[in-house]
């Protein structure tokens, strides 16, 4: 599991942060901190893995903490979840360091993608001594030599890559809209566009099964788990 330290300053916007990390596969939340001298303190004593960083709190503010966190070296990622949307505090995160910048209020499936690519970028680089160029820039810098396909209307990248990443982990499994709409946080209606996409790039098959009373019922199923042709809208 992957172990995130929420450092918010108001207890109900870290709730809400803690819920939607325990949505996402793979995540815990270890601790809640309510400002960066509590931060800092709880980083030493607990083994912490990724912080998810509010900026404005009372006393030393976020910025402040990530530079401080950059200047003890501690090994440790940091997400911003911030209302700050300046220029130069965006630039000022990235420059430290941040893996990602959010801006309040966003959807959870923003957040939710934003987590699957660093626990992916995680499980990558998991006992890997060592990569190739090609695999660095496919897996932890997301560049694609592969000219990106139009989507269809209504439809996310980021989502779509969400709703990829839960079906690759569930290969094998049928699954209906619902199901897979609960597991990844999003509405059925969404969830049923991005499926539909999906089986009509021959992706997904769709199986019918007929009970002995009431309708039949739609399952989804992946057809190709490692197949090409999705990374081009990825």
């Amino acid at each position: 599991m992957i172990r995130v330290l929420i450092v918010e300053d108001d207890p109900m916007v870290a709730e809400f942060n803690r819920r939607y990390l325990e949505k996402v596969d793979g995540f815990v939340a270890t601790a809640v901190a309510r400002s960066a001298r509590e931060a800092l303190t709880l980083l030493e004593s607990l083994e912490v893995d990724l912080i998810l960083l509010d900026l404005f709190m009372p006393g030393m503010n976020g910025l402040e903490l990530l530079a401080q966190i950059r200047e003890q070296r501690k090994g440790v990622d940091v997400l911003i979840v911030t209302a700050a949307c300046d220029s130069p505090s965006i630039k000022q995160a990235l420059r430290n360091g941040a893996i990602d910048y959010l801006i309040k209020p966003f959807e959870f499936e923003r957040l939710s993608a934003a987590l699957a690519d660093y626990r992916n970028q995680v499980l990558f680089m998991r006992n890997r001594a060592s990569v190739s160029q090609e695999e660095l820039d496919r897996q932890i810098l997301g560049k694609e030599q592969q000219e990106q396909a139009d989507l269809m209307k209504g439809l996310d990248r980021n989502t779509l890559k969400t709703v990829w990443d839960k079906i690759r982990e569930i290969t094998g499994t049928a699954f209906t809209t619902e199901e897979l709409a609960n597991q990844v946080g999003i509405s059925r209606v969404s969830m049923r566009k991005y499926l539909e996409f999906l089986k009509q790039i021959d992706v997904l098959q769709m199986e019918v099964i007929y009970g002995s009373v009431g309708r039949p019922v739609y399952k989804y199923r992946c057809a190709a788990p490692d197949c090409s042709i999705i990374k081009r809208y990825l």
